[in-house]
């Protein structure tokens, strides 16, 4: 960055910066507002093949096996989130989060490890086509002609109040570069956000659904992509559901028309493996929050059942403290099994990459550039917060933090114009209640 940063008209305070998976979930919200900022395409990736050591996405299956995967970790380097490494390694924002508890998402430091869930328990339906569980916020995909594979991908879900239904029903159409028809009920309610939105949305990067759209046998119902990928893994959508862009992407093209798609919520699974019974526990979502205590007194009686058929013993104190973690993270429960200490500890070491796949890094500023001073910190965690929740913003608004005069600053930008800066500004105001000062190229201040 060429040009230091103006004093802002306000101090944001902490409490201005309300960092957390809820308030993320609520700015990634589908259709959030269509005057948005396109950053610059990123530069050509290159891959370190050392990475990928492990299965992500595609997964053999043998008959009567219920549980996939490998637990793996990986070592993040610097202005790396959550976000980004899940995204990468085809986990959503509640998978990887879950597992890492007590791990700020946005403000890992360099070096630190971070666990990868990449093993997955199936969930209890036929496999037959796309199955969804809504507990854990993932799709798994059986191919019609290969009977010994699953595909997995992690999805976007309907948000409280816009749930995404429960029940069997099938793809009915697939459509590339989608117009998006906005439902009067979306109109309705951008209208009383003072968000207004077109009746119809064009294909192209405003455009929330995407570049693939496949609607489902229910009335108003998608599977499609998004052009805000940071809300897969959280109840973003108002009922559709939404995949990562390369992952639309790869579904669209080996998915059919007819293809039957099963929606479950089943947040509590369990599968033997190598003689080893396991236990994977998510929360449940809000809707059946009333449900969980019987929810798990079935699973307790399927665990139950899964190990007297081989005359095994389940440790139920070890029991209890996977359903009340709930963090996705498949754990064997029988007496005298790993702990979830164990695993980690075993989890395979991947070697990060040089780039991870689609990682927001703003463009350098120059002096010809608008910018925006967002705010001011005496603390570099609070800026290094604030500035990575810009930049995973749907569409992203490009954010650096800055040391300045013993403070550190969030510095929006580049910007192209006038317009762009007040545009992003408004979004700034509406989604995190900040003002923030107009910074103009050095060359418009001097006329």
């Amino acid at each position: 960055m060429t040009r230091p940063a103006a004093t802002p008209n306000r101090i944001a305070s902490p409490k201005a910066l309300a960092i957390s998976a809820l308030l993320l979930s609520q700015l990634l919200s589908g259709c959030q507002s269509l005057q948005i900022f396109q950053q610059p395409e990123p530069e050509t990736i290159v891959w370190n093949s050392k990475a990928e050591d492990v299965p992500i996405h595609e997964f053999s299956l043998n008959p009567g096996q219920n549980m996939v995967g490998e637990l793996a970790s990986i070592t993040s380097a610097e202005n790396d989130t959550l976000s980004d490494i899940g995204r990468h390694y085809g986990l959503g924002f509640n998978d990887i989060a879950n597992a890492n508890a007590g791990v700020d998402p946005w403000t890992l430091s360099s070096g630190q490890n971070v666990l990868l869930p990449l093993s997955f328990i199936l969930p209890d339906a036929p496999r037959k086509g796309i199955v969804l569980n809504l507990a854990n916020m993932r799709m798994f995909y059986f191919p019609k002609n290969a009977t010994n594979s699953v595909l997995t991908y992690p999805v976007g879900i309907g948000r409280q109040g816009w749930h995404t239904p429960l029940g069997q029903t099938q793809i009915v159409a697939k459509k590339a570069n989608p117009d998006w028809t906005v439902p009067t009920s979306i109109q309705r309610e951008h209208q009383a956000q003072g968000t207004p939105l077109p009746k119809v949305v064009r294909s192209g990067p405003d455009n929330p659904l995407g570049d693939y759209a496949m609607p489902l046998g229910f009335s108003g119902y998608l599977i499609h992509g998004t052009n805000k990928p940071y809300g897969i893994g959280m109840q973003v959508s108002h009922g559709c559901v939404q995949l990562y862009p390369e992952d639309i992407e790869t579904l669209f093209g080996k998915v059919e028309i007819g293809t039957q798609v099963n929606i479950v919520h089943q947040p509590y699974l369990a599968a033997w493996r190598d003689d080893m019974l396991y236990l994977e526990a998510h929360p449940p979502l809000d809707k059946w929050e009333k449900q969980k205590k019987q929810l798990q007194k079935d699973i307790r009686k399927k665990l139950q059942q899964l190990a007297a058929a081989k005359g095994a013993e389940v440790d139920w104190s070890k029991t209890d403290r996977i359903l009340q973690r709930a963090d996705g993270i498949a754990t064997p429960v029988l007496a005298g099994s790993p702990d979830l200490a164990e695993l980690k500890a075993n989890a395979i070491p991947l070697a990060r990459p040089d780039r991870l796949y689609g990682q927001p890094i703003p463009s350098e500023l120059s002096d010809n550039d608008w910018a925006i001073l967002a705010a001011i910190f005496d603390n570099e965690t609070d800026a290094q917060k604030l500035a990575a929740m810009l930049n995973h913003q749907g569409p992203p608004i490009p954010a650096r933090k800055v040391a300045k005069d013993g403070n550190y600053q969030v510095v929006v930008g580049p910007l192209k114009n006038k317009k762009e800066v007040k545009s992003v500004a408004q979004r700034i105001k509406q989604n995190f209640d900040m003002d923030v000062t107009t910074l103009a190229p050095r060359q418009a201040a001097k006329n």
